[in-house]
């Protein structure tokens, strides 16, 4: 039976980091989209036409060491508001979305373009201060060297981008379920996710 959990939010939220720990638990496939949008940003660093790049997409690229860098993460925000390069995505992310078993896709436009007709939609959120300071620990555990005033600029930044675009602009699903994780701990922001599921099964 197909099942699908469209999980949405900005960055550093803790949607993906709930996306995998809710898979895991019911047993669904997990998709990342974000790491789409990464991937062809990532290729357009290198020179690409990000629209060309997004139809030559390969599963490997999902793969890239350099997905997880705050300029793959620009890159992702500026490809993913041309809407040739969201076309090219959409029909993959659909057909796993729609595949037997379950799945949960991350990402910022999964309730309201990608899986309008989700069994469940769920936003999660957060302050600007406490998901800046989750990606800065992040960016520092990997060595990387930033000021938690940068990581905080970059994501209002990306936040405002995001949220302007014409192509699918980041906001909750009107039916979206609203999960707030300022004040929580990932054990607690993953019971939460899991019990909202478990009332739409």
């Amino acid at each position: 039976m197909a099942f699908t959990v469209a999980i949405d939010g900005p960055a550093a939220a803790g949607k993906g980091t709930i996306s995998r720990a809710v898979a895991e638990h019911f047993g669904f496939a997990h998709l990342d989209t974000g790491l789409l949008y990464r991937a062809v940003g990532q290729r357009t660093l290198a020179g690409e036409d990000a629209t060309e790049a997004a139809r030559a997409l390969r599963p490997d690229d999902l793969e890239h060491p350099d997905l997880r860098t705050a300029e793959a993460a620009q890159a992702a925000s500026r490809v993913a508001a041309i809407p040739e390069v969201r076309a090219a995505l959409l029909d993959f992310q659909r057909a796993f979305a729609r595949r037997m078993g379950g799945a949960v896709l991350d990402g910022r436009d999964i309730g309201t373009v990608i899986c309008p007709d989700a069994e469940i939609k769920i936003y999660v959120t957060a302050d600007d201060q406490t998901r800046a300071g989750r990606r800065h620990k992040e960016l520092i555990e990997r060595g990387r060297d930033i000021t938690l005033a940068q990581v905080l600029t970059d994501l209002r930044d990306r936040d405002a981008r995001d949220s302007a675009r014409a192509a699918a602009p980041l906001k909750p699903a009107e039916d979206a379920l609203l999960l707030d994780t300022s004040e929580m701990t990932v054990d607690q922001a993953v019971a939460r996710a899991i019990a909202l599921i478990e009332a739409r099964q």
